[in-house]
């Protein structure tokens, strides 16, 4: 491991309440306060595994692999953004002040790059979420660089130029293993870069991902959106738009403008309302049919 990484967290943020949320990082044998990732590093050279925890307001923790594997880190969890300003949307609508204290200021977390995002809908298309979740840590222990952390062995998915040579996946149809192989050329070409999807017009973004085999408007938008990583963006699905119905007392689903107009107070940290606004929703969906002291851990 390299030495020792920190990082101070701009604005209020809780990896305890992120984990209870989202559940599903690795955790190290007798360190139940910190969280492992094991993923390719962008420009896909190398591979690495990253150690984080949080200390009051800082980040800290240790990377095995070249030292931009932190950031990329940082920003699978949305600590790469200034998030000092979130709380000013709680005062501009009370509606969201109740859903940031109630989830303390819940932040997306993102997959660790566009390539892996597009990777996991492509191989999870048609499959429940646990099987799709399943065949991946089948393929990154088959595929993919190991790590040992603390006592526990951690897999990286494969790398696109790995992926690239697989002719064959166990659980994984030919046509998604094609799909699959225009998803690693894309990320070898520069095109599913997060920083390049960033700084796209979102608009110009979904267009370009979509000229991925397979890749259709839903796909994009959880490519650039949950891959990628857009703080003002707001997502286009239905639990969203019901969750705003619910919300601020809608007799209708909104429509882009309705939409538009209700978010606006959010800005520029309306990807990270609408994810309040969803969680919100998945928690009233789960009350509403299983007993409060039996609640699953959201997905």
């Amino acid at each position: 491991m390299l030495g020792h990484m920190q990082t101070r967290i701009a604005g209020p943020y809780d990896m305890a309440r992120q984990q209870e949320y989202f559940g599903g990082w690795i955790r190290p044998a007798g360190d139940p306060h910190s969280i492992v990732m094991a993923f390719p590093v962008e420009g896909w050279a190398h591979s690495a595994a990253v150690v984080l925890r949080q200390r009051g307001g800082l980040v800290e923790g240790a990377v095995d692999g070249p030292p931009q594997a932190w950031d990329q880190a940082l920003a699978a969890l949305s600590l790469d953004e200034d998030g000092s300003g979130f709380p000013a949307v709680g005062e501009r609508d009370p509606v969201m002040g109740r859903l940031q204290a109630a989830h303390d200021y819940l932040r997306p977390v993102l997959f660790h790059s566009p390539y892996e995002a597009a990777c996991a809908f492509v191989i999870a298309h048609r499959m429940r979420i646990e099987q799709g979740r399943a065949i991946r840590a089948r393929i990154a222990r088959a595929h993919g660089e190991a790590f040992g952390v603390a006592g526990t062995t951690v897999h990286a998915f494969p790398a696109p130029q790995v992926l690239r040579r697989l002719t064959e996946l166990p659980g994984v149809d030919a046509e998604k293993v094609v799909r699959l192989h225009g998803i690693a050329d894309a990320a070898l070409d520069g095109r599913l870069d997060r920083a390049r999807l960033r700084a796209m017009p979102l608009a110009e973004a979904y267009a370009d991902v979509k000229r991925l085999r397979g890749i259709g408007d839903f796909f994009a938008t959880a490519i650039v959106l949950r891959g990628a990583g857009r703080a003002d963006a707001v997502p286009d699905e239905p639990l969203t738009r019901a969750g705003v119905r619910r919300l601020y007392g809608l007799d209708h689903d909104p429509g882009p403008a309705e939409m538009a107009r209700i978010a606006a107070p959010w800005a520029p940290y309306r990807m990270w309302c609408s994810v309040l606004v969803h969680a919100t929703q998945r928690r009233e969906r789960t009350s509403s049919s299983v007993p409060a002291a039996a609640h699953p851990p959201a997905d």
